[in-house]
C-alpha cells in the first residue's frame, strides 16, 4: 500500500512542479537558517569531557575583605596560591588538581634561533588520570615528582614530532628557554571544547597547551604565568604577587564520584571557611560554591547570548516558512478536490487518502530537508569565516546531519496534517455532481 501511495504521490507533484518548487524552497530556506544555528548551538554545549563531567567540580571559597563587594556575592572564580595549595594537601577528594596556563619558550634541537613560544600548563601530577589524559607515549608525572620539584614535562603529541620527528620521545631532553626538561610522556591529540578545565585560556581556543610541566617546578623557575589575576588590599613586599593572600590566580578542580563525596567536600569548604576565618585569614562569613562542569559553564556564560539570539530567530524564521508551507500545501490539495472525490468513491477511506496526502507531503519534506542541509552546510561555511573564537566548530556532525532529515520530513508532516484534514472532509457527491 506504501508503494501505491508512493506512486500517486510522485505523479502529483510532477503535474504542479511549480507549487511543488515552491513548497520544497520554502522547507529548504527554513531548515537551512535554522540547522545553521542550531548546529552552532549544539557544539557549543556539547559536553566537552562526556562521562566525566558530573564527576569533576570547581571549588570557590571567600578570602576577600568585607570592603571589596557585596558579602552576598558569588565568591573569586580562582584560588590564591595559599589556598589553592591547602585544598589540594587536604586530598579530600578523588583526585584533585591545581594549574595556570601560559606560554613558555621552546628551544628546538636546532638551536637558540628557532626558538619560538607555545601554550603551556603548569600543574599537578592528578590533571592527567581526573581529565582522563590520552597518552601515546609514557604517562604523567608522579606526585613525588610534585614535591621533589623535578624537571619532568609531558608534551603534545603535535611538538613531539615537531621537534623529533617521532611521537614517541619519552626520555628526550625538552629545553625550556634556559632549563632542560626529561620528557615522560607525550599526549595524544586532545583539546576538549570548550575549554572548560581554564577559561582563562579562551572558552574555545583552538591553540591547545603543548607543554605540561609540574606546578611548583615552573613557579620556582618562573616558567609559570598567570592569565588573570584579581588582587585586594596589601601587597607583598617582595613584589611577588604569585603567593599573596591577596591574590586570586590558580584554577582548580576536584573529582569526586558519589553524590555522598559531593556533600563532604562542600561541607570541607564550609569548614575551611570557617576554620580560616578563626585564624584571621578570612573575614567573612563561609561563601563556597562547587559546581560540576556543565554548571560550571553555565554559570560563566560560555555560549555567547547573540548565538541564543540567533538561533530563536532562525526557529522563528523556520515557523514563518512552515506557515507558507501549510498555506500551499492547502492550495495544493483543495486543488484535488475531484480527484480524491473519485478515490473516495471508488470505495477509498478518508484514513486512506489522509495516509496518501501525508505520503506526499513526507516527500516534499525530504527534497526541502535534501537542499535546505546544502543551505546549512553553506551557512556553516559562512560562520567559519566570522571572526569568531567559536568559528572553527561551526561543523555538521553526524547528529545534525540524522536531525537535519528529520527535522524536516516532520515539520513537513506537521504542517501538513490540517491541509490534509480539510482534504479529507470534502463531501465526495458535491464534487462529482459538479464536475
Amino acid at each position: 500500500m506504501f508503494g501505491y501511495y508512493l506512486d500517486l504521490a510522485l505523479h502529483s507533484l510532477k503535474r504542479n512542479k511549480v507549487l511543488t518548487a515552491l513548497m520544497v524552497l520554502a522547507i529548504a530556506l527554513g531548515i537551512g537558517a535554522s540547522m545553521t544555528m542550531i548546529t552552532v548551538l549544539h557544539v557549543m554545549t556539547a559536553d566537552p569531557i562526556p562521562g566525566r563531567s558530573g564527576q569533576l567540580f570547581y571549588p570557590q571559597i571567600d578570602p576577600r575583605p568585607m570592603d571589596s563587594d557585596n558579602p552576598t556575592h558569588d565568591p573569586p572564580d580562582q584560588l590564591t596560591w595559599i589556598d589553592a595549595m591547602n585544598l589540594l594537601h587536604a586530598r579530600k577528594g578523588v583526585h584533585q588538581a591545581a594549574m595556570t596556563g601560559g606560554r613558555v619558550t621552546v628551544v628546538p634541537p636546532q638551536g637558540a634561533s628557532h626558538a619560538f613560544f607555545t601554550p603551556a600548563r603548569s600543574t599537578t601530577a592528578d590533571f592527567f588520570p581526573m581529565f582522563d589524559v590520552p597518552f601515546l607515549d609514557g604517562s604523567g608525572w608522579a606526585a613525588s615528582d610534585d614535591e621533589r620539584r623535578s624537571r619532568v614535562a609531558v608534551i603534545s603529541r603535535d611538538l613531539a614530532d615537531k621537534l623529533y620527528g617521532t611521537p614517541h620521545a619519552v626520555g628526550q631532553t625538552l629545553q625550556l628557554g634556559k632549563y632542560d626538561f626529561r620528557i615522560v610522556g607525550v599526549i595524544d591529540r586532545w583539546n576538549p571544547s570548550p575549554h572548560f578545565y581554564d577559561l582563562g585560556m579562551g572558552n574555545y581556543t583552538n591553540e591547545p597547551e603543548q607543554v605540561f610541566l609540574p606546578l611548583q617546578t615552573a613557579l620556582d623557575l618562573k616558567l609559570s604565568g598567570a592569565n588573570s589575576m584579581s588582587c585586594w588590599g596589601k601587597f607583598p613586599s617582595d613584589g611577588d604577587l604569585r603567593k599573596a593572600s591577596s591574590c586570586a590566580w590558580m584554577d582548580f578542580w576536584v573529582q569526586l564520584d558519589t553524590p555522598q563525596q559531593v556533600v563532604a567536600y562542600h561541607e570541607f569548604l564550609v569548614n575551611y571557611s570557617e576554620q580560616q576565618k578563626a585564624l584571621g585569614h578570612f573575614v567573612r562569613p563561609p561563601n563556597t560554591r562547587l559546581r560540576d562542569v556543565m554548571a560550571w559553564l553555565d554559570y560563566n556564560h560560555v555560549v555567547p547570548g547573540s548565538v541564543q539570539l540567533q538561533a530563536l530567530l532562525a526557529l522563528g524564521f523556520m515557523l514563518v516558512c512552515l506557515v507558507n508551507t501549510v498555506a500551499l500545501l492547502l492550495v495544493k490539495f483543495l486543488r484535488r478536490g475531484g480527484e480524491l472525490s473519485v478515490r473516495r468513491a471508488m470505495g477509498a477511506s478518508k484514513r486512506s487518502v489522509f495516509a496518501q496526502l501525508l505520503v506526499e507531503a513526507a516527500l516534499v519534506g525530504l527534497a526541502g530537508g535534501a537542499l535546505g542541509l546544502l543551505l546549512a552546510i553553506f551557512g556553516l561555511w559562512i560562520v567559519r569565516q566570522q571572526p569568531v573564537p567559536y568559528a572553527t566548530l561551526a561543523h555538521m556532525d553526524g547528529v545534525m546531519l540524522s536531525a537535519t532529515f528529520l527535522l524536516a520530513v516532520c515539520a513537513t508532516l506537521v504542517a501538513a496534517l490540517f491541509p490534509a484534514w480539510r482534504a479529507c472532509r470534502i463531501v465526495p457527491a458535491r464534487l462529482l455532481k459538479t464536475q
